[in-house]
């Protein structure tokens, strides 16, 4: 019978797609690991992996085994640690999107990190639409994304955490004639536009056609922080959700505005898989928004 370690070299090839890379996580050569994944296929009977001549990746029975995989490992853990079953321990891959780690998730996770000295934390920052695969793919416990725009694969969860207004925001010294009112500022000032591709591009896209608005896009990028830094410089203006406890009103070159008749908002959210070994986590932080949540809209 397939042992733990085998189960855990098993998550290991499914995370790098490779015997090297997942050998290095679990202390083996990529023979070794080759072997066991060989011998756990033979005894489930069953192939689990497409192998290429650079890489390998989970086939549709080991996309199936991997949530019971992790499950059956979480239940392991649990049992080799009674004496700790309110604590939360152990390593745990979490995707952030940068701006969600300057506010609100940043204060959740320092609070868990508080009340559980033994868990560990490893941060990734990147965009939401990269993280579903991630998090799909189990390369990634789970992550802070932005609402998707459409429907997620079958054995995603999302769960909303908090709002934040998609707000106009002008500097305050313009290098550029900037109209007073909001919609014409729209209309005629250079746009610094989030990337249309990306979950909160969809958001701003929107905001434009809720406002009946068309702008003069002068530069498109992926990242709210290099936005607004653009906007305070002077050299454009932008629509950017108003992050959480970041309180632009004090920023002495940049105003923020809400514009007439919007209210659209960013929702950001924790994406997980619906069955993965570190549910326990994501109970928690889900647990600390919605204890949060009547203060917050509060401060909103």
């Amino acid at each position: 019978m397939a042992s733990i370690r085998t189960f855990k070299t098993f998550l290991a090839v499914a995370k790098y797609g490779s015997f090297a890379a997942a050998g290095q996580e679990v202390g083996l050569t990529a023979a070794a690991v080759g072997l066991q994944i060989r011998a756990l296929e033979e005894e489930l009977d069953q192939v689990l992996f497409d192998r290429g001549p650079r890489s390998i990746v989970l086939n549709t029975a080991g996309r199936k085994a991997v949530p019971q995989v992790e499950e059956l490992l979480s239940c392991y853990e649990a049992l080799a640690s009674p004496r700790d079953s309110d604590e939360l321990s152990g390593k745990v891959m979490m995707g952030a999107l940068v701006s969600t780690l300057m506010g609100a998730f940043a204060d959740a996770l320092w609070s868990l990190k508080q009340q559980h000295p033994k868990l560990k934390v490893q941060l990734f920052a990147g965009l939401s639409s990269d993280f579903a695969y991630q998090v799909e793919s189990g390369e990634l416990d789970a992550a802070i994304v932005t609402q998707p725009p459409r429907a997620l694969a079958s054995s995603l969860l999302w769960t909303p955490l908090y709002n934040e207004p998609m707000v106009l925001i002008v500097p305050r010294q313009p290098h550029f004639d900037l109209p007073a009112a909001p919609l014409d500022a729209l209309r005629q000032a250079p746009f610094i536009r989030f990337d249309r591709s990306t979950w909160t591009g969809h958001l701003v896209k929107g905001v434009l056609n809720e406002a009946g608005v068309s702008t003069r896009d002068e530069l498109e990028l992926n990242s709210v922080e290099a936005a607004v830094e653009i906007v305070r410089q002077g050299f454009g203006i932008s629509i950017v959700p108003q992050l959480a406890k970041v309180q632009w009103e004090k920023d002495r070159a940049l105003r923020v505005i809400r514009l007439p008749g919007v209210t659209i908002e960013r929702c950001v959210g924790l994406l997980e898989r619906r069955s993965h070994s570190r549910l326990a986590f994501t109970a928690a932080i889900k647990e600390y928004f919605a204890d949060s949540r009547p203060a917050r809209g509060k401060r909103a």
